[in-house]
C-alpha cells in the first residue's frame, strides 16, 4: 500500500475531485483522512451523495463516532445491510463477514451492482480497539475480493471508504494493519489471501486537504 503518486495527484486538477475518487474506488478502498473535522465531513457527505447518484449503486454509511465495540458495528450493520439480525462477531455463519456477503433485490428493481461503504470516523475504533478495527477492515476488503475472484454469482463490486483524523493515517502505515497486509488465521496464515489469491488488500491512501487544494 502507498500513498497517491504524484502523478495521480496531479489528475485531480482535471475535473471535479469525486470522479476522480470513484474512480479509484473501481480496484481499490479508500482511506481518507485530515487534521479537520469539517473538511473530513465535507468529503464523506458529498462522495456519498455523487456516488448515490450511480446507477446500480447503493451506499452504506456507517457513522464511526459511536462504533466502539463490536455491539456498536453489529448494530449499525444490520441496520444498513438487510439481512438476517447478526451474532456480535465478524466471521461465522451469522457474522458481519456473512452479511457482507448478501445482496437484496426487489421486485421491479435490478440487483445493486456496486456496494460503497462510507465509514465515517474510522479513527474511533482504531484508538479504542485497533485489533477489532484490524479485524473488521480484514473481513471488509476479503469480502470484495471474494465477491470479485471466487464467487459465481452475479457481480457486486463492493468497497469502503474510511474517513478520518491522523490516528488513521497512522494505522495505515502500520505494516501490520490490515489496510497493508490480511490478518492471519489461527492457523498462522491469512485467510482471505488463501480464499481468494489476492497478496494483500488493494488499499489507496488520501490527504484530504490536497484533493481540496488541488480545487481551489
Amino acid at each position: 500500500m502507498s500513498v497517491l503518486s504524484r502523478q495521480f495527484e496531479s489528475s485531480f486538477g482535471a475535473a471535479q475531485w469525486q470522479p476522480e475518487v470513484t474512480a479509484l474506488l473501481d480496484e481499490h478502498h479508500v482511506v481518507a483522512w485530515s487534521d479537520s473535522p469539517r473538511r473530513r465531513l465535507t468529503f464523506a457527505a458529498t462522495l456519498a451523495r455523487f456516488l448515490e447518484g450511480m446507477r446500480h449503486a447503493e451506499v452504506v454509511t456507517l457513522y464511526g463516532r459511536h462504533i466502539i465495540d463490536i455491539e456498536a458495528l453489529c448494530y449499525q450493520m444490520e441496520r444498513a445491510i438487510p439481512g438476517a439480525p447478526l451474532e456480535r462477531r465478524i466471521d461465522g455463519p451469522l457474522g458481519v463477514a456473512s452479511l457482507l456477503r448478501s445482496r437484496e433485490s426487489f421486485p421491479g428493481r435490478p440487483a445493486s451492482k456496486f456496494r460503497y461503504m462510507i465509514w465515517h470516523d474510522a479513527d474511533v475504533l482504531v484508538r479504542e480497539n485497533h485489533d477489532l478495527f484490524g479485524e473488521a477492515a480484514d473481513a471488509l476488503a476479503g469480502v470484495s475480493a471474494e465477491l470479485e475472484y471466487v464467487c459465481d454469482d452475479a457481480l457486486l463490486i463492493q468497497r469502503t471508504v474510511y474517513v478520518g483524523g491522523p490516528l488513521l493515517a497512522v494505522y495505515a502505515e502500520n505494516p501490520r494493519g490490515q489496510f497493508q497486509t490480511w490478518r492471519a488465521d489461527e492457523t498462522g496464515e491469512p485467510f482471505w489471501r488463501m480464499v481468494t489469491g489476492v497478496e494483500r488488500p488493494p488499499v489507496r491512501v488520501l490527504h484530504i486537504d490536497k484533493v481540496f487544494r488541488a480545487f481551489e
